[in-house]
């Protein structure tokens, strides 16, 4: 009998169990997470959890029952230590679980400040497990003062939060503006409007130099000389793949676990997926860190287990709730040349970025028909003429057809 264990009770992890059962995997299977509950969403942390608006059993991804009905040994709060290659078991818990397929879906870690500017201090928080919203969780009220370290998606969506429930917020972003890594000036445009309106304070182009307070976090030093006082911080300055045991075992490490184009690691019994493994595109290896990206390469990595010899193509996908705006991003914009914007109504507006004459990604707030039309445009290798993309009066539909 086949034996599968994977490594990792996240999307990503939880997806490629399931996919196996789907398909007809008659073997045993193992999921071993670190966690004490089940797999989770994670994207609904730091926005209808924090907020109070989601049980955290409407958090799981399946019902608990669903792993043992499947014949899914699910191993919460445990962590493999170590992977013996040679003899193909790892190592959790003290005891031995033998493999013939091994997945790794280590997902990732959140940065977190180092200890000599006061990442230490009780208070300071980061937003990546059940565990860490709950921790901060009882700090969210009224009239408390927080700083945010970071001004990507997860720092916006935790401001965002923090100004609902009536927080005085304080947003940092060294980079001279935010989303300056992962989107154009007009979306970094629209959304820190919209986070002033809501009296977030967003200072861009300025660092944090330290935390102050003895063992609890009471204030900050800014690097243009603001000094603020603070009840607490949240840190989102990015994540790294969780690539440790994966490297201990002397896997090929490339932007995270290297993988083929069918999920398969440089030891052939073993396969990762989701956050932690970089797979080929374009001439270099690549991380897609998303929902979408961790679902897609759970159930290829199953497929392929399974003998589907199924190449991964990514189609990339993400979205973002701040306030009453819903962001859909679709495709990747790195290297675009030309963003085109297209405004349907006054809450609706789409960028739609360019590398040349090609249509690579599109960012729509609000704006759900134009996220659907320019993903599959995408999708589908078409590019529009930007000139009718920016006219309002264009049907998108018709340009499905062109």
């Amino acid at each position: 009998m086949q034996k599968v264990v994977v490594v990792g009770a996240g999307q990503a992890g939880a997806s490629c169990v399931a996919r196996l059962r789907s398909k007809g995997f008659d073997g045993s299977i193992t999921l071993i997470g670190e966690e004490p509950v089940p797999p989770y969403q994670r994207p609904p942390l730091s926005k209808a959890y924090l907020l109070g608006e989601m049980e955290q059993e409407r958090l799981y991804l399946r019902p608990e029952s669903f792993y043992a009905e499947n014949g899914i040994d699910l191993r919460v709060n445990d962590t493999v230590s170590a992977i013996d290659r040679g003899d193909r078991a790892v190592i959790a818990g003290g005891h031995r679980i033998d493999y013939d397929h091994l997945v790794l879906a280590t997902g990732s870690v959140p940065r977190r400040l180092p200890p000599a500017v006061g990442g230490l201090l009780d208070g300071v928080h980061v937003v990546r497990t059940l565990l860490d919203v709950d921790e901060m969780a009882p700090r969210f009220v009224a009239g408390a003062r927080v700083l945010i370290v970071g001004g990507g998606y997860i720092g916006l969506e935790a401001a965002a939060v923090a100004s609902k429930l009536g927080l005085e917020v304080t947003l940092v972003e060294m980079a001279p503006r935010i989303l300056q890594r992962v989107a154009a000036e007009q979306t970094s445009d629209f959304f820190r409007a919209e986070h002033q309106r809501h009296n977030v304070t967003v200072l861009e182009g300025v660092g944090l130099t330290r935390l102050t307070g003895e063992d609890k976090v009471t204030g900050a030093e800014l690097s243009d000389g603001t000094t603020l006082a603070l009840d607490f911080v949240i840190v989102g300055v990015g994540i790294t793949p969780a690539a440790e045991l994966a490297e201990a075992a002397g896997l090929d490490i490339d932007n995270g676990i290297k993988v083929d184009d069918h999920g398969r690691t440089s030891d052939p019994a073993i396969w990762a997926a989701g956050d932690c493994a970089s797979f080929p595109h374009d001439g270099a290896q690549m991380r897609l860190e998303s929902v979408g990206n961790a679902i897609d390469m759970g159930e290829l990595v199953a497929d392929n287990i399974l003998g589907a010899d199924r190449a991964y193509v990514p189609k990339p996908w993400f979205w973002s709730d701040q306030y009453d705006v819903k962001l859909q991003i679709a495709g990747l914009s790195t290297g675009f040349d030309s963003v085109v914007t297209r405004r349907d109504g006054a809450a609706s507006v789409s960028f739609w970025y360019y590398r040349g004459d090609r249509l690579i990604a599109l960012d729509a707030m609000n704006d759900p028909r134009a996220y659907m039309v320019g993903k599959r445009l995408i999708e589908a290798g078409k590019s529009p003429d930007p000139a009718a993309v920016a006219d309002p009066e264009t049907d998108l539909k018709v340009l499905l057809k062109a």
